[in-house]
């Protein structure tokens, strides 16, 4: 029941926010549909149903920012806070091949900031900015797919291709984050209970998660482009 609330309440908050035409307001929208529900977890001391939960809401972020990118990409450029910019940048990288996402000294240290950032963000704040940070990326990621598939021959196949493995295991990664970092101060705040040592092995896969996108990114990037540029059919 949870999860299915988490789904319609994201779904809601962009039709909120396409309402009100504020774009900075939208990752904040996004956030108060699913953030309740990751405290309720973590007051019961369940941080595996407060994960879940978010990978949840982090699944319905990706789908929506896709679909309503596909759907209107000529609107959504300005409706995510980095749209237009991430667009451009990855559709030059598709055509080309020439980009950060193929340049491991461009894209690591990017990606180190966002990761130290995010946590920072998450321990001081109990999750409170850090979400909106982590809804804003996975918006304009989603545009970017959205988009894609919107000039694509092969739209369906663009949309599952346009979002590539290592940002998958990114996205898991920062989740896991999120919510045992937050875990300290909602603890003091909102009554939060963590089992310390289940917290420790989930830390310890999120680190390992980090590693394992920087590895598939560096290895796979070069021919997952030639592999988007064909499908997309430019």
């Amino acid at each position: 029941m949870a999860a299915f609330a988490i789904v319609v309440l994201t779904a809601l908050s962009y039709a909120i926010g396409w309402a009100i035409g504020r774009p900075l307001l939208v990752p904040f929208l996004n956030t108060a549909a699913s953030f309740p529900f990751m405290v309720l977890a973590l007051r019961r001391g369940d941080l595996q149903t407060a994960i879940a939960r978010m990978l949840v809401w982090a699944a319905a972020l990706g789908v929506s920012a896709t679909l309503l990118s596909y759907a209107q990409p000529w609107r959504t450029d300005a409706f995510f806070v980095n749209g237009e910019a991430y667009r451009v940048e990855m559709f030059g990288w598709v055509m080309s091949g020439v980009g950060a996402e193929s340049e491991p000294r461009e894209f690591i240290p990017e990606q180190l900031r966002h990761a130290a950032i995010f946590s920072v963000l998450a321990l001081a704040t109990g999750g409170v900015l850090a979400m909106p940070m982590g809804a804003a990326l996975m918006n304009y990621m989603g545009h970017y797919v959205g988009a894609l598939a919107a000039s694509s021959a092969r739209p369906v196949a663009t949309m599952v291709l346009g979002w590539h493995p290592w940002a998958m295991v990114r996205v898991a990664s920062f989740v896991v984050l999120g919510v045992v970092l937050s875990a300290p101060l909602l603890a003091w705040t909102a009554g939060a209970r963590i089992d310390k040592a289940v917290a420790k092995r989930a830390m310890l896969w999120a680190g390992a998660g980090l590693v394992v996108d920087i590895v598939l990114k560096a290895a796979l990037a070069p021919a997952w482009q030639r592999l988007l540029l064909k499908v997309v059919g430019w």
